[in-house]
């Protein structure tokens, strides 16, 4: 059976070589022609997410043993492990690695073009591709992916829109690629650095991530509700960040940003005939951290094992519903929770109150909060130590 996936980040591509080791006939495609251009995901996954993916060295830039946050007041919180909490990705390489994954499992990928959605019935879809020069060709398939992430381009075309009960939180993220020295590198070593509150960014965070060779990843993301657009270029806040910490000299090797969003609930509607949505353009990230890579790979994974399962010829109808229940009974309460504290927490970072709220969290956890917990609450939401100290942030 045929699948045409659209979009060769990590959801998309890791779905491809799922459904074509289990003997589909695979088509990818990305507006991408080099895996490396627009390289935008800062990439921190802990180590358990680095083997159960079974990611290879070559696509890791660095480890960390510890956690740096950046207060309202700018005062520095660290907490440190004995060994490696995580390691941060080189996206180039992972999504380079996952192109060439791809083609060793015979996916048919097709570089540097876009597709727009021409037919969709129960049974079938077809999609226009065009190149950078103007050629075009129609494509057709059993099942048709939107793996577009944020964009969510087909769905869009498709014309399915969010449940108004689970509206997506939107956002927009800008990341720079700095070179650094010895000297300008050591505060930002061996740690992933997060800066919060209205002075460093309204309705947002900052961070500063190492990477191979003196390279540190700095960026900033802005997630503000819906009533206050995001702002045309996040770039002043961002060279305000560079500034502030001490990183004004160094060389800007590259520059890339993009859109985020993601529900809380993921009751958005994903399937619509043949079309379905996998990772980010299913709400697979999560908002709380910014974080997409793991949970989009996942993504992928149960889908695959749900075309296999259904022989990848399955009714559109059942399947849609099997689709829906299986988002549905991985919303988790730890999950719903996570998104209700990004909702709260960055809708309302705006105003000197809030950012005295986000104080006392952060003391609290220093107070309290040793490194490999502080993973366990941010990757995996273990909210239970921490629940009285939450409660403002779900009122």
């Amino acid at each position: 059976m045929s699948v045409l996936i659209v979009g060769a980040g990590p959801s998309g591509a890791r779905l491809a070589i799922q459904l074509a080791r289990a003997g589909a006939e695979v088509t990818l495609v990305d507006r991408l022609a080099d895996p490396h251009r627009h390289a935008y995901s800062s990439g921190a996954l802990p180590l358990e997410a680095v083997r159960r993916l079974g990611l290879p060295d070559d696509a890791i830039a660095a480890t960390w043993q510890g956690w740096q946050l950046h207060d309202p007041s700018g005062l520095v919180h660290q907490w440190w492990s004995s060994g490696d909490l995580g390691v941060v990705l080189d996206f180039g390489r992972l999504r380079s690695w996952l192109w060439e994954e791809a083609r060793r499992h015979g996916v048919e990928l097709i570089q540097g073009c876009r597709a727009a959605l021409s037919t969709l019935t129960a049974d079938q879809a077809s999609v226009r591709l065009q190149t950078r020069d103007g050629r075009s060709s129609l494509r057709s398939a059993r099942w048709l992916i939107d793996a577009t992430g944020a964009r969510r381009d087909l769905l869009q075309q498709a014309g399915l829109s969010p449940n108004p009960k689970d509206p997506l939180l939107q956002g927009i993220g800008v990341e720079w690629l700095l070179q650094a020295d010895d000297r300008q590198a050591a505060a930002w070593r061996d740690r992933i650095s997060f800066f919060l509150g209205t002075d460093w960014i309204p309705h947002g965070y900052g961070w500063i991530f190492p990477m191979q060779g003196q390279r540190l990843k700095v960026g900033v993301c802005h997630l503000p509700p819906a009533d206050r657009p995001s702002p045309g270029s996040l770039a002043g806040p961002l060279q305000r960040l560079i500034q502030r910490c001490g990183l004004s000299a160094c060389p800007v090797l590259d520059r890339h940003g993009g859109p985020v969003s993601s529900s809380i609930a993921r009751s958005e509607p994903l399937v619509a005939g043949a079309l379905l949505a996998v990772g980010d353009a299913a709400s697979s990230a999560n908002l709380l951290g910014g974080e997409g890579i793991r949970h989009a790979m996942d993504s992928a994974d149960q889908l695959a094992e749900l075309l296999i399962a259904e022989g990848m010829s399955g009714d559109s109808t059942a399947m849609a519903l099997r689709y829906q229940e299986q988002l549905k009974a991985q919303r988790s309460w730890r999950w719903l929770v996570s998104g209700r504290l990004a909702r709260r927490t960055w809708w309302g970072l705006d105003n000197p109150r809030a950012d005295r709220r986000l104080e006392r969290l952060i003391h609290g956890l220093s107070a309290t909060a040793e490194a490999p917990a502080l993973s366990e609450l941010l990757f995996n939401y273990n909210f239970e130590r921490y629940g009285l100290r939450l409660l403002p942030y779900l009122l």
